[in-house]
């Protein structure tokens, strides 16, 4: 095959370029894969916005994207499957598979982790904004033949719904309260609806992210600075919510959720706030016996995300705004930022 591809290379703040550079070494292990359709992730933004994201800065131009539907074109040596034709979505993070954290079933927390499209590691690890991208494996997650491409696209962000879903316990029943009304925070209203909890209540600062939460299924779509904000969730819950959600990684979101959340009830992390510590009551964590949990990335939910689109539990399509083209991949950076006029804008890259 031919030895270069055409890929989306980030060289710095708003900076990205569609250059030709060498195809991806094919490893003992790992497969190849061409790429057919990319998301753009927050991540994504914020290297794109500022040249860096949180502590990892690049060492060197590197490629973005870790959301996508990709074909098997390739494999290395001892790889069994997926078999070269398979079309799949891949789970981003490569593991270690051999620390305490990796062998107890919690790989999303191995402190080895290798991560597609990020300056994680030095150098960066390119991503799936390009014609072609290897992986190990077992990273890989076969997708049924009727799903669309973008679907496909969409199950790294619904495993992140998925895994916070999970962390929480069980939200069947439940009074739930989603902070942040972009990509993550309407899947996880939408799972959680899915999973049965009762009412869904979504905030948002941005009003037409409101507007849409309710009409993917959201029972209530909360200003979280309108003044009678707490006048509005005693009505809707009593005490206050069973199970939030805070996604926004906003530290005002987050102090917020302590005042929302019923005594007895849980908070759920996954907003990323940022690199310096964030004072939390600590003393209402105690009195109050407020759970207060983390969610990173994903556990194992990838199938289970399959299944659940594949079956019709959950419609993506709508969360999907604008399709661009790769040599145009700069101006999607530019909507992708947009958070009032878009939710998921995806790369097509190949057919």
């Amino acid at each position: 095959m031919n030895q270069t591809m055409k890929a989306a290379m980030l060289h710095g703040a708003k900076d990205i370029r569609v250059e030709t550079c060498p195809v991806p070494d094919l490893s003992p292990g790992m497969v190849r894969l061409r790429v057919r359709r990319a998301g753009i992730c927050g991540s994504d933004s914020h290297y794109f916005e500022h040249g860096y994201c949180g502590p990892f800065v690049p060492t060197r131009p590197f490629i973005l994207g870790h959301e996508f539907t990709a074909d098997v074109v390739a494999v290395g040596a001892g790889v069994t499957a997926p078999a070269v034709g398979t079309r799949v979505t891949v789970n981003p993070p490569r593991a270690c598979g051999v620390c305490e954290a990796c062998k107890g079933g919690r790989s999303n927390l191995c402190r080895q982790t290798i991560m597609l499209g990020s300056a994680s590691t030095t150098p960066p690890t390119d991503g799936a904004f390009a014609e072609f991208v290897s992986v190990r494996a077992d990273q890989c997650h076969e997708l049924p033949a009727g799903m669309d491409d973008g679907l496909g696209a969409m199950m790294e962000p619904l495993a992140v719904a998925l895994h916070a879903v999970k962390r929480a316990g069980t939200v069947s029943g439940k009074r739930v309260l989603v902070v942040g009304g972009g990509p993550i925070g309407l899947l996880l209203g939408m799972t959680c609806r899915a999973f049965g909890a009762a009412p869904v209540a979504v905030s948002d600062i941005v009003a037409a992210r409101r507007q849409t939460a309710l009409e993917l299924g959201a029972d209530v779509a909360l200003d979280p600075t309108a003044k009678d904000l707490p006048a509005q969730v005693k009505q809707l819950t009593g005490e206050g919510f069973d199970v939030i959600f805070e996604v926004s990684g906003a530290r005002p979101a987050l102090r917020q959720a302590f005042e929302l959340v019923r005594s007895g009830g849980t908070i759920v992390q996954i907003g990323t706030v940022g690199t310096e510590d964030v004072p939390l009551p600590a003393n209402q964590l105690m009195v109050r016996e407020i759970q207060f949990v983390g969610s990173f990335r994903y556990g194992n939910v990838f199938d289970e995300a399959i299944r659940l689109v594949a079956a019709g539990r959950l419609n993506l399509q709508p969360l999907i705004s604008r399709v661009f083209p790769l040599a145009e991949t700069l101006p999607a950076m530019f909507l992708a930022a947009d958070k009032a006029q878009t939710l998921k804008v995806q790369i097509q890259i190949g057919n």
